[in-house]
């Protein structure tokens, strides 16, 4: 007579501790979690984790706790015991250098708790820009069924006759302020009516394209990127995502299903499409990456060719997140795109790309989402740029750009690092003309700055006091999402790599050609040889996580992932 089948370990009966006695390890493991006040029957249930991200120091997660209690009505709804872990939270404004330099290390931080604590599946609430990338990327790699929550886009507030909300209304106070059109009491004024509410920013930067993104790889439902974070629907989607998650239990479809050539593909049509942010491309290529997948920056630019910008949000357009969800959110732009993504991609549901789109309300606002015959531009919103400057590439987000300086040749003025451009940007004795090219350079991945999104340079004082609102600009750093310029960033390789940034000076000239898809340094190439001679790379850092970054850290064509986070022969 056979044995019966044994069943497969579940809940807390997953990943235990090895003492030499298994048995022991699930008994001891039990005894600790009844001292919780968990009766025997709730902890012989299955097991979601809960990836609590709230923090003090992060505003844009303001309304997790809330969202933590709705995921749970909705696991134990369906018969499962929710169990939530904290771990690294990351909030762009309270962090230095810069949150991007500790996306990797939260993605670790994550990777590690859904591989060694016992759940079946995962719910990871996260919002602010670098969370949900870290998120997804820790999802990959340890390929646990897992449903991502965003915390969900902040309100605009209306103040004296005008709509506002971080951070694109922010820059351009800003940028007045600096011009001497807005009093210092103006500015201090406004300071207080930018960001009202929980959420992240209101507007189509990193956070809601990540969101935008993340729903279109299929982890979370469509209308999920968009509803804003006080919206009841959202405590509703945050309900529906505990429920979910319990269904992957019995019905599991893992993030390597989710994650793959098609859906990128889909996910890079959709950033081209929203006139996203420059930053979800990094981010999108290190979650590609984790999972096996390459993104291809000339591939980009055929995609973005014929991918129109229907969006009509700032920084390109003129609307808000809400305006976008009351819109008809991704639903009604998938729709718009439906022939040009790969509609058989599935989602957590096992649902076809194609089934969603069809089981949608057909309603859409064209004054946010446009129609494909009158788009807000008819090519999408980045281009990459090769040439002598950026052997590996560069980016341009032409959606947010002034096409007159799309052809420039000039001379540049070149700041060797963060320190040297605050010291010198605003002093009324720099030699430089609204027609010259700004550039920064020792700012990238591998620099103690971390790849801040300080390639939107600002414009020196003397020029902005004199009205120029825009310049070319260039860096091997990032911009915010909610920025706008003629700027090119994530130069590769960056000049704290040896790559050809770093031999520039100030005086040399350089071209930019969008058109071309160039960008040149025209420098004689025995001048180069004679500059690349003396050069010498910047110093290591001697210890903690600044030294395992810079030891493993990849440039930006890669994600700027860690190298030995990522599989074998990415």
């Amino acid at each position: 007579m056979s044995s019966p089948p044994t069943k497969a370990p579940h809940g807390l009966s997953r990943n235990a501790a090895n003492y030499g006695d298994r048995d022991f390890a699930f008994y001891l493991r039990r005894s600790f979690a009844s001292s919780m006040g968990y009766s025997r029957a709730m902890l012989e249930k299955p097991v979601v984790g809960i990836a609590d991200t709230a923090s003090d120091y992060n505003n844009c997660h303001r309304n997790v706790p809330e969202m933590v209690e709705a995921v749970k009505r909705g696991v134990l709804a369906a018969g499962a015991l929710p169990l939530a872990f904290p771990t690294v939270s990351l909030c762009e404004p309270s962090l230095v250098p810069t949150s991007m330099h500790y996306r990797n290390l939260m993605a670790m931080d994550t990777e590690a708790m859904l591989s060694a604590q016992p759940m079946d599946a995962a719910v990871l609430i996260g919002g602010c820009d670098k969370t949900v990338p870290a998120q997804l990327m820790a999802a990959a790699s340890a390929d646990v069924p897992s449903v991502m929550l965003v915390t969900g886009p902040m309100l605009a507030q209306r103040f004296e006759g005008e709509r506002l909300a971080a951070c694109t209304d922010c820059r351009r106070y800003w940028a007045r302020y600096r011009a001497g059109d807005v009093s210092a009491e103006r500015i201090g004024e406004i300071e207080g009516k930018l960001a009202t509410s929980a959420g992240t920013c209101g507007v189509m930067g990193t956070a809601s394209t990540m969101a935008c993104i993340a729903a279109a790889l299929g982890f979370m439902p469509l209308m999920a990127a968009s509803a804003p974070a006080v919206h009841s629907d959202r405590l509703r989607m945050a309900e529906e995502a505990g429920a979910l998650a319990v269904r992957l239990i019995t019905h599991p479809v893992k993030p390597s299903q989710l994650i793959t050539e098609k859906s990128v593909e889909n996910a890079l049509r959709v950033l081209l499409a929203l006139g996203g942010s420059t930053n979800a491309l990094i981010h999108l290529t290190a979650i590609a990456g984790r999972a096996g997948v390459k993104i291809d920056l000339k591939r980009l630019d055929a995609l973005s060719e014929e991918t129109p910008v229907l969006v009509d949000l700032k920084p390109t357009g003129e609307g808000y997140m809400e305006d976008f969800h009351a819109a008809g959110g991704m639903i009604a732009l998938m729709r718009e795109l439906r022939d040009l993504l790969h509609l058989d991609c599935i989602d957590l549901y096992g649902q076809t790309l194609g089934e969603q789109i069809d089981a949608g309300t057909p309603f859409v606002d064209r004054t946010y989402i446009r129609a494909r015959n009158q788009p807000v531009s008819p090519v999408g919103g980045l281009v990459s740029l090769f040439g002598s400057l950026a052997p590996d590439g560069a980016i341009l987000k032409r959606s947010a750009a002034t096409p007159a300086l799309f052809e420039t040749e000039a001379r540049c003025v070149v700041f060797d690092g963060l320190a040297d451009l605050a010291e010198r940007i605003d002093d009324d004795a720099l030699d430089v003309t609204a027609q010259d090219i700004l550039i920064l350079k020792n700012a990238g991945p591998l620099t103690p700055a971390g790849m801040p999104e300080a390639g939107y340079l600002p414009i020196p004082k003397k020029l902005a006091r004199a009205g120029v609102k825009d310049m070319v600009r260039m860096s091997d750093c990032r911009m915010s999402g909610t920025a706008f310029g003629t700027i090119v960033l994530h130069i590769a390789p960056e000049a704290a790599a040896g790559g050809p940034l770093g031999l520039v000076e100030t005086g040399d000239r350089v071209r930019l050609s969008v058109k071309e898809r160039r960008l040149d340094l025209l420098v004689e190439e025995a001048e180069l040889a004679r500059r690349r001679v003396a050069w010498t790379p910047p110093a290591a850092p001697k210890r903690g996580w600044d030294k395992l970054v810079h030891e493993q850290v990849l440039q930006a064509p890669e994600g700027a992932d860690l190298a030995f986070l990522r599989p074998e022969g990415v």
